[in-house]
């Protein structure tokens, strides 16, 4: 048998490289677009919506264990958020991320300063995540960086909105505890303030905030608008959270 010439079998090998290059470039052309649709620049009612839940979620669940930890490099992962925005709002496949970003920027410095310096005061926290309103106002009135400017006023809503409970059913001196206390106390406090509030009052007041918080999430949801829908996914991620620290308190 003969051997095929050295060319043909380059020939034959760079072929073959071909073929699979151009397999797995239609292969990921689907994952690639389902990446945009879904994460870069949805269009949908669902995946937007889904960002703002995911987005207002990271704070509660990765950034105040961090920063209660390593304050100073939450700070620092501030500044690295507002550069990544700003870099991905210039060029136009990753504007709108790029925009979602800078409004998800400000929710974590107010976090990284509050949960980081101030976490033991709780009249504290509103004023301190409201460091980004006037900025936010700004834009929305101008028209700039709407998806992002919308998850922060969305995301700063539902904190209020939760902080007003705190304050309605005076649950303020067992956050003040929980500040202090040993991580094996924590879940003990939670129950302790669960309890507190297994009232008739307690009950008006849950679905009170929780009425306030699902109506205006229902108004975004059926707007046309892209940053409606972002600021519709902020307050039911708001809800979702509050339910599973409710569900914690269950256990």
């Amino acid at each position: 048998m003969n051997e095929p010439r050295p060319n043909n079998f380059a020939r034959n090998q760079l072929q073959g490289i071909s073929q699979s290059l151009t397999f797995l470039n239609s292969a990921t052309q689907p994952v690639a677009a389902m990446a945009e649709g879904v994460l870069l620049n949805p269009h949908t009612i669902w995946a937007n919506a889904l960002l703002g839940i995911l987005l207002v979620s990271i704070p509660v669940f990765f950034e105040a264990p961090l920063v209660r930890l390593l304050p100073w490099l939450s700070l620092v992962l501030a500044g690295g958020w507002f550069w990544l925005s700003d870099r991905l709002a210039n060029h136009p496949p990753t504007r709108f991320i790029g925009e979602l970003l800078f409004g998800f920027s400000w929710s974590w410095l107010a976090g990284a300063i509050y949960w980081g310096w101030f976490r033991w005061e709780p009249l504290w926290h509103l004023p301190i995540e409201s460091i980004g309103l006037p900025m936010a106002l700004w834009g929305v009135f101008h028209g700039r960086r709407k998806a992002g400017y919308w998850f922060y006023l969305g995301s700063l809503l539902g904190t209020a909105i939760t902080d007003v409970y705190f304050y309605w059913m005076d649950l303020m001196p067992y956050w003040r505890q929980l500040m202090v206390a040993a991580p094996d106390q924590t879940l003990d406090i939670i129950q302790l303030a669960f309890t507190h509030v297994q009232t008739p009052e307690g009950a008006i007041a849950a679905a009170t905030c929780a009425l306030v918080l699902l109506t205006l999430a229902w108004m975004s949801w059926h707007s046309s608008h892209r940053h409606n829908w972002i600021f519709s996914g902020t307050l039911l991620g708001t809800l979702l959270v509050d339910s599973l620290f409710v569900l914690l308190a269950k256990v």
